[in-house]
């Protein structure tokens, strides 16, 4: 289902509002399989780049260092729709779908050289406190950072 647009209750279209942060990468030839396309494990490496840019994009990761207090993958999930193939270059598009107390939720989407999407992916990441083993909550500082970056509240 198509996120909402809450001004005027329609669905979003897919335009460069609702991934703002991007991420281009070239395909490399060590990455095809037997079959001559890119392999299916790649698409995942792809998705962790992406994931890793936005973490950096909105700093929150920054609190890991001095805090023991960062970003930890709960799942990943990928729907493969086109074949990539070498060479080429793709670009990795993200956004945030959900914020809650301890955990968010990351859209992936992996454009081909003809602003084809190519796989579709969805992140699970909760913030956790590695000292303490346990979540923690995140912050109204990486919320906000998130919020503006996105254009939009959650």
């Amino acid at each position: 289902m198509a996120p909402m647009n809450t001004e005027h209750n329609t669905p979003q279209t897919n335009t460069e509002h609702n991934f703002p942060v991007k991420l281009q990468l070239r395909l490399d030839w060590s990455e095809m399989d037997m079959f001559g396309h890119i392999n299916n494990v790649m698409f995942f490496k792809f998705i962790q780049a992406s994931r890793v840019n936005y973490w950096e994009v909105t700093e929150f990761h920054r609190d890991y260092k001095d805090k023991g207090v960062g970003p930890l993958l709960v799942s990943s999930s990928c729907q493969f729709r086109k074949p990539l193939f070498y060479p080429g270059n793709i670009v990795v598009e993200a956004r945030v779908d959900f914020i809650k107390n301890s955990s968010m939720g990351i859209h992936h989407r992996i454009l081909n050289d003809k602003s084809e999407i190519a796989a579709e992916a969805q992140d699970v990441v909760v913030l956790f406190d590695f000292k303490r083993n346990e979540k923690a909550t995140i912050s109204e500082q990486i919320r906000e950072a998130i919020e503006k970056l996105e254009k939009r509240k959650f």
